[in-house]
């Protein structure tokens, strides 16, 4: 009996197995990149493959359309645009079917970011109550609740953390000319100033998968040297590291690869706005829209859930089948 028992175990293993690897290796062929341009006159969402091949316009609307995030399982972008007359956050299919308005209000509503587990949306609102701050609702745009409190800061920029339980921020006070990257809580508790630049502006947080590390955007207080760099740094603050210090010009808005492997950005050391990667310690950069004629921008990569897990975590079936056969 116990013999049947073990056989049966390992033909159901052997058939999860076999179907989450389909999965995962359809998934991984589908890897791409939300992005923006304005090739075809206005700014819109576009998609391509991670080697720059295969660009698909997903949004048309003589409005703009800024800022795209993929939902977990890829089958919605959010983004932000102007086509009623202010900031509101959208949401479509991934091949740029049904758009809806998820926020619907005066304010102007910014920079969506999905939880982990695509069930909320994070983003930055303005004049809901006079001040810029970070806010949550639910993937439908119902219940949106204001996450950071302090009456004299701006919160821009939010980036959930893989594991669900942080956000990551841009936030600057009024009476200071630099800004800093800044981490809290899921529910607005316990902020932490991760960068404290007094002569630098972080900003453009964006989470490695593991959730080990955070890339930014650091460029000088003085706004007539336009130079931007790419920095990494770890979670809590420590180690930072300019990626892009190399090179001239700006540098800025990073997103990582699925893997942790690669860094998207903008850049504009060609002489126009494009789409480059490079591997995450800052070598092999690659200009993957390579568009002289029009401006692209604000990089977003699709990472599947199965292809990372959160930190501390390691997602892995050859454990659960030796279990299963024992």
């Amino acid at each position: 009996m116990q013999r049947k028992c073990n056989r049966a175990h390992f033909i159901l293993a052997s058939i999860v197995f076999f179907s989450l690897t389909v999965l995962m290796i359809g998934i991984d062929a589908q890897a791409r990149i939300a992005f923006v341009s304005d090739r075809e006159g206005n700014l819109e969402i576009y998609v391509m493959d991670t080697d720059g091949q295969n660009p698909r316009q997903l949004t048309n609307n003589p409005a703009p359309d800024r800022h795209p995030s993929w939902s977990p399982d890829g089958e919605r972008i959010a983004f932000e645009s102007e086509r009623d007359g202010n900031l509101e956050i959208y949401v479509i299919d991934a091949n740029g079917g049904n758009p809806r308005n998820l926020t619907n209000h005066p304010a102007d509503d910014s920079y969506p970011s999905w939880s982990p587990d695509g069930k909320r949306l994070v983003f930055r609102s303005s004049n809901r109550d006079g001040n810029w701050g970070i806010y949550v609702m639910n993937a439908d745009g119902r219940n949106p609740r204001k996450l950071t409190k302090s009456e004299h800061r701006a919160d821009w920029q939010p980036s959930w953390s893989p594991s669900g339980k942080h956000i990551v921020f841009s936030s600057r006070s009024g009476q200071e000319a630099h800004g800093d990257i800044y981490v809290m809580d899921t529910d607005g508790r316990n902020p932490r100033n991760l960068t404290k630049s007094p002569h630098r502006t972080d900003y453009y947080p964006s989470w490695s998968p593991g959730g080990k590390r955070i890339a930014f955007t650091s460029r000088a207080t003085d706004w007539n040297n336009l130079r931007s760099d790419i920095y990494v740094m770890d979670a809590d603050g420590n180690n930072p590291q300019n990626l892009t210090k190399d090179h001239p010009g700006a540098d800025f808005h990073p997103s990582w690869s699925t893997n942790g492997k690669q860094i998207a950005f903008t850049s504009d050391r060609a002489g126009s706005l494009d789409i480059y990667v490079m591997d995450a310690d800052g070598g092999n950069p690659q200009n993957l829209t390579k568009n002289s004629l029009a401006a692209e921008s604000q990089p977003a990569w699709f990472r599947s859930a199965f292809a990372v897990a959160p930190a501390g975590k390691q997602f892995t079936i050859w454990g659960w089948l030796k279990r299963g056969v024992r």
